[in-house]
């Protein structure tokens, strides 16, 4: 079992959820791994006990570079949490992984969602909260929560090209 907090919030994975077990087993290492299908060989997240397409319930866990594009995202402007609320605004993105972009349909690609974070984990300031959009591109970088926990999160990727008009909402 893993019991921690962030950010004032109790998080805690049970022994009964063996998939999310291993996948932050993973994470803590500073590792993503994803299960991948033995039967149709795709990969799925969230971890799950089969495959959401071919129904196959064995998997392996393999290594998946963290990269990819913001599909979507939401901008939180009121934090629930009250330990939040020095990050507002933040963003929680829906990044497409480079890993297997438009399969097993050009319309259902690996997405993995995330808060955008600088490179060493910490939510975004109001800077880089500003210049992320739908087609930025993004890479994971980790939360160390405790000691066996870290959650995936995404910043920019200042490496890569970036679209010069990524799509944000409009600002209020």
């Amino acid at each position: 079992m893993i019991s921690a907090e962030y950010l004032g919030m109790p998080l805690e994975i049970n022994e009964l959820d063996k998939e999310n077990l291993d996948y932050f087993a993973h994470c803590a290492k500073h590792d993503f791994h994803l299960q991948r299908c033995c039967g149709c060989h795709l990969f799925r997240y969230p971890p799950a006990t089969a495959c959401p397409w071919c129904t196959d319930e064995r998997s392996d866990w393999v290594p998946v570079e963290g990269k990819g594009t913001v599909h979507s995202y939401t901008e939180v402007h009121h934090a629930i949490q009250p330990a939040f609320k020095p990050y507002v605004p933040y963003l929680i993105l829906l990044v497409e992984l480079d890993t297997q972009s438009g399969k097993p349909t050009p319309d259902e690609g690996l997405r993995v969602i995330g808060n955008l974070a600088t490179a060493d984990g910490v939510l975004a300031p109001r800077k880089d909260v500003s210049r992320v959009g739908i087609g930025t591109r993004v890479r994971m970088v980790f939360s160390d929560v405790a000691p066996g926990l870290s959650l995936p999160q995404w910043t920019i990727d200042e490496e890569a090209t970036q679209k010069a008009d990524a799509w944000r909402y409009r600002p209020e």
